[in-house]
């Protein structure tokens, strides 16, 4: 079968490019630079060199794959994060139309199920809600949990303030984690299968943690057993974000995540829809977490 994939070689679409790969099916990797892609072209991908922006190159790439995997990698530089997504999700959407392609699995986000309120998962929705206008198209779409690798952003502050933290958290706030090779698993699963019909949607997550087990755990690797967890106000947690260098429309967007994930909001719908777990946990990531802590 035939497969095109955005995200260039990222840390779920490359693992997914080379079990597809492996499987023997015919793969067509979308990036921005070609160098980015060598890994996977290496091992018998197609490398297809253009922008999200470009619903006329889209439209090419796409036609004649029997599905398609779509994701959207966030430049840091944009002023207006929600509407950025939702463009790039328009684009996929008439690119798709376009191309006549009969199934997508869509990377989304735990939290997509509300219009406003979750930061940049918000633009998210959109992106779905833009998909789903798509009536004769199969479409899958992914919402994975927290990513661990987000986690790795904290360790700066372990090391130089012996604190972890956000403006979540707290003795009765269970954060709901994934990991990337998991994700990648399960979209592999998808696309390999095209069991689905119609607009679902799937959760995925490894681990459900409360954050002052996240804390512990993780100072325990790094030899910080007395590691806390610290909560954060909105206001404290923004400020840090931009001294860190993050720009002021990121900042309030990931401040504005982080406050529905502490009210519970952006994993409500997640409960109520709980997926088998992933097979990677949180000490499992604590390794990875520890090795970046070291080469600081």
């Amino acid at each position: 079968m035939r497969y095109t994939l955005t995200g260039a070689a990222g840390h779920i679409t490359k693992p997914v490019a080379e079990k597809l790969i492996k499987a023997g099916h015919e793969v067509t990797v979308i990036g921005r630079n070609a160098e980015h892609l060598k890994v996977l072209t290496d091992q018998g991908a197609k490398a297809a060199i253009g922008s999200f922006e470009d619903v006329g190159f889209l439209s090419k790439v796409f036609s004649g794959a029997d599905a398609i995997y779509t994701m959207i990698s966030t430049p840091f530089n944009v002023t207006d994060l929600k509407g950025y997504l939702e463009q790039i999700g328009k684009n996929y959407t008439e690119a798709i139309k376009n191309s006549k392609v009969k199934y997508v699995v869509n990377l989304s986000s735990i939290g997509a199920h509300l219009p406003e309120g979750c930061g940049p998962v918000s633009g998210l929705y959109r992106v779905e809600q833009s998909l789903n206008t798509l009536k004769d198209v199969n479409i899958k779409h992914i919402r994975p949990a927290y990513f661990f690798n987000n986690l790795l952003a904290n360790a700066g502050m372990v090391k130089h303030m012996n604190i972890i933290g956000s403006n979540f958290g707290g003795e009765n706030i269970k954060l709901v984690l994934s990991d990337t090779n998991d994700i990648a698993e399960v979209v592999f699963e998808e696309l390999s299968s095209l069991e689905f019909s119609g607009h679902s949607v799937r959760y995925i997550a490894s681990d459900e943690r409360n954050t002052n087990d996240i804390a512990k755990i993780l100072g325990n690797t790094i030899g910080k057993p007395e590691l806390p967890w610290v909560l954060f106000s909105d206001e404290q947690a923004k400020q840090g974000m931009l001294q860190a260098g993050l720009t002021e429309e990121m900042a309030k967007n990931y401040t504005e995540m982080g406050h529905a994930i502490h009210d519970g909001s952006m994993q409500g719908d997640y409960w109520k829809n709980h997926p088998t777990l992933g097979k990677t946990k949180l000490e499992d990531f604590a390794k990875i977490f520890a090795s970046v802590y070291n080469s600081n």
